[in-house]
């Protein structure tokens, strides 16, 4: 019938019978599972069992598979949240509190992820939080200031700044705008005047 949806059937022999699973020993399974995934993307050790996991790798398997992968180098979470910290950080503006966040969700344990949070030097946490502070109010002339005031506050909020930074940065940022002196005037927070 046409447009009727059809169901594959699932290879035997490949645990999760996914269609990419060749029928084999669960442990070559695990590993040629786990190398797709690394070739597409850098992943945690977590994501990888997680995706062996909904694959039907049996446990154990998965342990030692991840085990051997970690020892030679193919998984290393320390490292995943570096170059995580660092690219987010650069490439989206995110603050720590929003890097912890993401590192959690992608597994990694709370000692790693505060150790590469912490590598994060807060001047260029707060260059960073300026730079999107100064980008942003080029698009908010038209707005009245206290929805812009509250886009700011908002954007900062969303990327995971302080509230104590995020007033500071949009107070000095408007102070020193001087594309729109009335603005400016008007932006400042209530307890700048």
């Amino acid at each position: 019938m046409a447009g009727r949806r059809t169901r594959r059937a699932r290879p035997t022999g490949a645990p999760g019978g996914h269609p990419e699973d060749a029928p084999g020993d669960p442990e070559s399974v695990a590993r040629s599972i786990c190398l797709r995934q690394l070739a597409a993307a850098p992943r945690t050790r977590a994501q990888l069992a997680d995706t062996l996991a909904r694959r039907g790798v049996p446990d154990e398997v998965a342990d030692r598979v991840l085990a051997r992968f970690g020892e030679v180098g193919l998984i290393d979470d320390a490292m995943f949240a570096q170059a995580w910290v660092s690219s987010r950080h650069l490439g989206r503006g995110l603050a720590g509190r929003a890097l912890s966040s993401e590192l959690r969700q992608r597994g990694v344990d709370a000692q790693t992820t505060s150790e590469a949070v912490a590598a994060l030097d807060p001047d260029a946490e707060e260059a960073m939080a300026r730079e999107l502070v100064r980008r942003r109010l080029r698009s908010l002339g038209s707005v009245e200031p206290v929805v812009a005031r509250r886009r700011l506050l908002g954007m900062l909020a969303r990327k995971g700044y302080s509230a104590g930074l995020a007033y500071r940065v949009i107070r000095e940022e408007v102070a020193a705008d001087d594309s729109d002196p009335a603005l400016a005037d008007e932006l400042l927070l209530p307890d700048d005047t």
